[in-house]
């Protein structure tokens, strides 16, 4: 016998009531998605997730009051267990890709993604992996750039707890590499590469990918190239 999907909660936290409710009844649609809550801003973000527990997130940037970014911040920095943030804008900029990354999401997609894509995305990020799109991690790395133009020091000392084989996978990871795609690279198989970063988050104590590749910058293990100039 074929066991059923693990039911996936979902709040929807976007002020306009026609994208809030459109994101809402779209994922309904779906046997194993349950929308449990919408949220009109951040503060009311948090209280519902607070209330209702979902295991993902659907957050909208710019929101009157609180906004998502904030709000995001909030909720991964409650409690390790909270719900997956998946970021959702109209917004294409550099800046909301950092900030909310940084702030702790797990993913970042903008609000003209396809159907199919969006139910992916929800499925990844609920399944504790982080939703980075080659498209994203360029524009992680193109702020990494512009912020640490110099080439950094020594990569700190928490890196030291990594064996040789999971340094090397954690700078693959952040070169926005698939676990296909190190596993080929490394020769190895992409069990064995989900097992690395496995550990890797383990040992500095990370969430998920988005957060191993904000850290590979920020400690210098890995150095952004330069933007190569436009022909």
């Amino acid at each position: 016998m074929t066991s059923s999907p693990r039911e996936i909660r979902i709040v929807v936290a976007d002020d306009h009531l026609v994208v809030r409710t459109g994101f809402a009844a779209l994922l309904d649609t779906q046997p194993d998605f349950t929308v449990v809550g919408t949220a009109s801003d951040g503060s009311q973000a948090i209280q519902v997730c607070t209330d209702l527990s979902p295991d993902v997130v659907l957050m909208d940037v710019r929101m009157p009051g609180m906004d998502g970014i904030t709000a995001t911040r909030r909720l991964t920095g409650e409690k390790s267990e909270t719900a997956r943030v998946l970021i959702l804008t109209t917004f294409d900029l550099d800046h909301y890709v950092y900030d909310a990354l940084c702030a702790g999401a797990s993913g970042f997609l903008l609000k003209d993604v396809t159907a199919e894509s969006l139910f992916e995305a929800v499925r990844v990020v609920a399944n504790g992996e982080a939703l980075l799109a080659p498209n994203v991690t360029r524009r992680l790395i193109a702020e990494f750039t512009r912020l640490r133009p110099q080439e950094p020091d020594e990569p700190a000392p928490e890196l030291d707890a990594l064996t040789v084989r999971e340094t090397q996978v954690l700078r693959l990871v952040a070169d926005g590499l698939s676990n296909a795609e190190i596993a080929a690279r490394l020769v190895i198989t992409e069990e064995t590469v989900k097992t690395h970063v496995s550990r890797v988050l383990a040992k500095l104590g990370l969430r998920d990918r988005t957060q191993a590749v904000i850290l590979a910058y920020e400690t210098g293990l890995v150095v952004p190239k330069a933007r190569e100039p436009r022909t």
